[in-house]
């Protein structure tokens, strides 16, 4: 039996209900499994190619003609082809005139041409309605059937009954069609698949900064300070001590920084008197980047948690703890217990699985599945009243770390104070802030102004005025 699905006969070859012929140039991968793709789902196909001769690639049920043969039995052609070779459609423009031209290539880096390909094909062949569609699907994807990963297709065309059509086919073919406007999102669109994390770039490149600075500041406290003073060598420290303080540093400054363009946000607002005036760029790509940031978070204190649960069976601590028993037995004497240290350890443990517990709730409905599942009170409850509750906890967390220790003079090594310290930075500021901005007396002009309240505006600035006395 043949395993190559381009000699299977489609389910619907022989079904009474056909659809309209559709002409694809182009025998490539891509062309060939869009073609198969719709033949499964009732369309005529005729591939237009160099080379007018029958493949054992190309599905059954289909015909390769010359361009300009293939192009006169269809309305609608697919160009499956790459831009360098568009040269030959010159050629063609007195029969592809009026037919609808889907363009759905893609470049190999983003910005590569002065114009889109979907509009450089639209001025080869101006005769032609040119529509960009598919550049966002595989062949794979429709070879395997898998288009979970890849369902949306963008469409963009100047002419909207010819990108009607290719919508028409896209949902038959079981993908969402999304429009995008005119010919002029072409150049986006192209650009789209050729974008790696995009939202992800600012949250990772600041996660991988955070972390080798606190790595080399932990590095000359905790390394270099005692091999210089005491001679010490505990050069080990890189493998696990040292990012075991790195990591939970990086969580909690980012998370903070999840909630900080949010205030700086509200300080704008009230400084402005209105929600309707734009925020500053890098504002904006910092607010749309605030999922990411948290899960990097989410990631690091994650990584905080397996490399505290090896401590006990760490050589080093192990050893440790021998020593100071042998010592008490050496001394015959008994450290007593110190009600005050347990209350601390304990307190500190507590507030970190507290804080962990939130954090990863946070992950969680931050997933696509779950955040469409609750309503936007539930999800806006979930996300910044427990989001706010977490970076209490986990900042509570490190306080209670530190407790005496703040005012020990021998944790400034060398005028440097200790690395959670620095990190508490940011999460204090964020918190501090937060604390007034929940104050009545500014609470309300920002609940008012993000109603659309003006300051500049008379009707809205008396009826604000009217409300804060019925409040009263």
């Amino acid at each position: 039996m043949e395993k190559n699905s381009s000699n299977m006969i489609p389910l619907t070859e022989n079904s009474p209900h056909k659809k309209e012929m559709v002409c694809i140039f182009g025998t490539g991968d891509f062309g060939r499994s869009l073609g198969y793709k719709m033949l499964q789902c009732g369309y005529s196909i005729v591939f237009g190619s160099r080379n007018a001769q029958t493949s054992s690639l190309i599905p059954k049920g289909t015909e390769v003609l010359s361009h300009r043969e293939a192009a006169q039995k269809a309305d609608i052609i697919i160009v499956a082809i790459q831009r360098q070779h568009y040269n030959f459609l010159t050629e063609l423009t007195e029969v592809l005139h009026g037919k609808v031209l889907v363009d759905v290539s893609n470049n190999l880096k983003i910005n590569q041409y002065p114009e889109s390909n979907a509009e450089y094909l639209a001025q080869l062949v101006p005769g032609a309605k040119v529509v960009k569609a598919f550049n966002t699907v595989s062949a794979w994807a429709l070879q395997s059937g898998t288009l979970d990963a890849s369902r949306q297709v963008f469409v963009c065309g100047d002419d909207n009954k010819a990108k009607q059509m290719v919508m028409d086919i896209v949902r038959t073919l079981g993908l969402t069609p999304l429009d995008q406007g005119s010919l002029l999102a072409a150049r986006e669109i192209e650009n789209y698949p050729l974008q790696l994390f995009p939202m992800w770039k600012f949250p990772i490149y600041l996660a991988i900064g955070l972390s080798a600075f606190f790595f080399f500041y932990s590095l000359i406290r905790d390394v270099i300070y005692p091999y210089v003073h005491e001679n010490k060598d505990l050069s080990f420290f890189i493998v696990i001590s040292i990012p075991n303080r790195v990591c939970p540093i990086v969580a909690l400054i980012l998370l903070a920084l999840v909630y900080l363009p949010g205030i700086i946000a509200a300080i704008l607002q009230l400084h402005r008197g209105t929600k309707y005036s734009r925020f500053p760029d890098w504002l904006d790509k910092w607010m749309l980047c605030r999922k990411q940031l948290g899960l990097v978070a989410l990631v690091f204190a994650f990584l905080h948690v397996l490399y505290t649960l090896v401590i006990p069976i760490r050589y080093y601590v192990r050893w440790r703890l021998n020593v100071y028993v042998i010592s008490q037995i050496k001394d015959n004497r008994t450290d007593p217990f110190n009600n005050t240290n347990g209350w601390i350890s304990d307190s500190y443990l507590a507030l970190g699985i507290l804080g962990f517990f939130l954090f990863v709730l946070l992950g969680i409905t931050s997933l696509p599945s779950v955040s469409n599942s609750v309503n936007w009170r539930e999800f806006r409850f979930v996300q910044s009243k427990l989001g706010y509750l977490t970076l209490i906890l986990c900042t509570a967390h490190t306080l209670v770390y530190g407790g005496k220790r703040f005012l020990n003079p021998s944790m400034y090594r060398w005028y440097l104070p200790a690395a959670y310290m620095l990190s508490l930075i940011v999460p204090c500021i964020v918190l501090a802030i937060k604390f007034v901005l929940i104050f009545p007396c500014i609470d309300r002009p920002l609940t008012q102004i993000r109603q659309g309240w003006e300051r500049n505006s008379k009707g809205s600035k008396q009826s604000y005025y009217n409300d804060s006395k019925s409040a009263v």
